[in-house]
């Protein structure tokens, strides 16, 4: 697993097989389970996780009741509270396993220390929050542009690993649809 993680980080800085070990270190293995809790809303968001297998999905609770997926990670991809964990303060998200899970997760302590010894990680965790932020940003112009189906489809055929491993309720919460409206659409589309 870890050498997962040393090809991933290398896809976008180098870093040698020495550096990567002591680098390693600072990260703590988890497994994880299907519909395990890792953060929940109202405590303090203290870890950064980085998904080895598996997939999280993060939500917030509305005022009605109504959990709203707000991100995904699988394979390869990070999930915190960005700004609750910057700022070492409660979170309004809840992050949980939607498969078991094998994750590495990062205190914000040790991520402030990784990166006073390995400078090179901070262009790597910059990368990370810019590709993170740009695909917000792509979401948010979808939503505003696309019709609710067209959303939908936009979703299923450009992140067919996500339409393949999510349920569709999580996606019809993701995209902002009712998992009825999302069956409708899917029923259309077959006939």
């Amino acid at each position: 697993m870890s050498e997962q993680f040393f090809a991933h980080i290398n896809k976008f800085i180098p870093v040698s097989h020495e550096d990567f070990q002591a680098i390693i270190t600072f990260f703590e293995f988890q497994n994880v389970f299907k519909k395990q809790l890792l953060l929940e809303a109202g405590n303090s968001c203290t870890h950064n996780y980085f998904v080895l297998n598996g997939c999280l999905h993060m939500y917030f609770t509305n005022e009605k009741g109504v959990e709203r997926t707000v991100q995904f990670a699988i394979d390869n991809w990070w999930m915190t509270d960005g700004l609750a964990y910057l700022n070492q303060t409660r979170t309004d998200f809840t992050i949980q396993a939607v498969e078991d899970t094998k994750l590495l997760s990062i205190t914000f302590e040790k991520q402030e220390q990784l990166l006073k010894e390995f400078p090179q990680m901070e262009r790597y965790f910059r990368i990370m929050y810019q590709i993170g932020y740009g695909a917000s940003l792509r979401k948010m112009k979808h939503m505003f542009d696309f019709s609710k189906e067209e959303i939908y489809f936009h979703f299923t055929e450009h992140f067919p690993e996500f339409a393949q491993r999510v349920p569709q309720y999580l996606i019809a919460s993701f995209l902002g649809l009712t998992p009825e409206y999302v069956s409708e659409i899917r029923a259309k589309k077959r006939s």
